[in-house]
């Protein structure tokens, strides 16, 4: 069963035989079906009404995996063969209610996690929501690293007379047909936002703040990432990267001359140092190339009705997107541990920042994507199974001691 076992002394206090879960994205399903199959029961908190919140809820429509299905699965159950190589949102959203349902994973909807404490004394934790408060050996944080949007403070934006939205709430360009938008960010959403605006006759203004590394989805009819996880098990990075940006130089030409300048260091090597995850184009190049989308230096500072740019460019501006990107919001609610950073990620590095001390445990954190995850879900699951078997009996006798402490 997916759902652990709750013994209840009150309303307000639960007793959970097994970890607690915070999180139903796919952090929080791949580790309760892997716990499942070891024998052991959890109970995932979720803070919104359905699963995946961030997929339900905070993508734009035209939305489609990066990268091929089979490097996006969780762990023991696949993608219907039916599926595409690249499964748009709505069939990934609808491949993880089905995984939820495959493995009995029965959530506890609308309960956000206030806190998060480990009790010394009694060592357990104990996780109060807006109304319970559930009380387990294990914590297992699979909020993610992309559980907030990120809102830099630009100056000037709160005088803007036009809308201001963040990726998070843009669903289609149909809304800002025909308008001057300006993209602030150049990662992969922001290259699809642009690209989908142009289909609307929308002009995007995007924002090139920083460095950035384009590559092709696809080389020579292969995924690109496919071909660097394959040479990587064979040569070192630094030459898969050189391998990497030869071709791409090949196949999409300089990009520097278009205002995307590259990175020093090899995208692969940067996503593994810094989580920085190269663009794979899907169109939005060749639009860059023909001007559809103009590519703009980083803002000096919005006015009523446009903005100022670094270079001097001044523009007029009918509405704002923010592609700039999610962050952790573990530091909100998880208390007295230094286990993570000040930005809610790991202080220990992939592979080995899946376990801390004390029964907590992390997921989706890795920033490697769901293949990362997958790979922690099973080595939490396989981890806690060992303590699990010799301890697998627990009564309603904890609530009653805990609530009198």
């Amino acid at each position: 069963m997916g759902s652990s076992k709750l013994h209840q002394n009150d309303a307000n206090c639960v007793w959970v035989d097994g970890p607690i879960i915070v999180g139903a994205g796919p952090s929080g399903l791949a580790t309760s079906a892997c716990l499942t199959q070891q024998g052991v029961p959890s109970l995932i908190l979720e803070k919104s009404d359905c699963l995946a919140s961030l997929w339900q809820l905070r993508t734009y429509d035209r939305l489609k995996l990066h990268l091929p299905k089979q490097f996006c699965e969780l762990p023991l159950l696949g993608f219907p063969h039916n599926f595409p190589k690249y499964p748009n949102k709505h069939q990934f959203i609808s491949y993880l209610e089905s995984y939820a349902g495959h493995f009995s994973i029965q959530p506890r909807f609308n309960q956000a996690v206030q806190s998060a404490d480990y009790d010394h004394i009694l060592e357990f934790w104990r996780v109060k929501t807006q109304d319970s408060e559930y009380i387990s050996r294990w914590l297992i944080a699979a909020t993610g690293e992309n559980a907030e949007p990120v809102i830099p403070d630009i100056p000037g934006i709160n005088k803007f007379n036009g809308s201001v939205v963040h990726t998070s709430s843009y669903k289609s360009g149909s809304e800002f047909k025909n308008q001057r938008v300006l993209v602030i960010g150049c990662g992969n959403s922001g290259m699809e936002v642009s690209l989908d605006l142009c289909r609307y006759n929308a002009i995007p203004h995007m924002v090139v703040r920083n460095t950035v590394h384009v590559l092709p989805r696809e080389m020579f009819g292969f995924s690109t990432f496919g071909i660097a996880m394959a040479l990587i098990k064979w040569f070192p990075l630094w030459l898969v990267d050189k391998f990497l940006l030869l071709v791409a130089n090949f196949i999409l030409g300089n990009t520097d001359q278009v205002g995307l300048r590259r990175p020093k260091t090899g995208p692969i090597e940067l996503k593994n140092v810094t989580g920085k995850t190269p663009v794979l184009d899907v169109g939005a190049l060749s639009q860059i190339k023909s001007g559809e989308i103009k590519v703009m230096e980083g803002v000096k500072e919005i006015t009523g009705n446009g903005a100022k740019f670094m270079d001097g460019q001044e523009k007029e501006i009918d509405s704002i997107i923010l592609a700039t990107g999610y962050k952790s919001n573990v530091p909100t609610w998880l208390k007295g541990c230094d286990f993570f950073n000040k930005d809610g990620m790991p202080k220990t590095p992939f592979p080995n920042g899946w376990k801390a001390e004390k029964g907590l445990y992390t997921v989706g954190f890795t920033r490697r994507g769901l293949l990362g995850t997958a790979s922690d879900a099973v080595k939490i699951a396989r981890d806690i199974a060992q303590q699990w078997r010799p301890n697998n009996s627990c009564s309603n006798s904890h609530v009653i001691l805990l609530k009198e402490t």
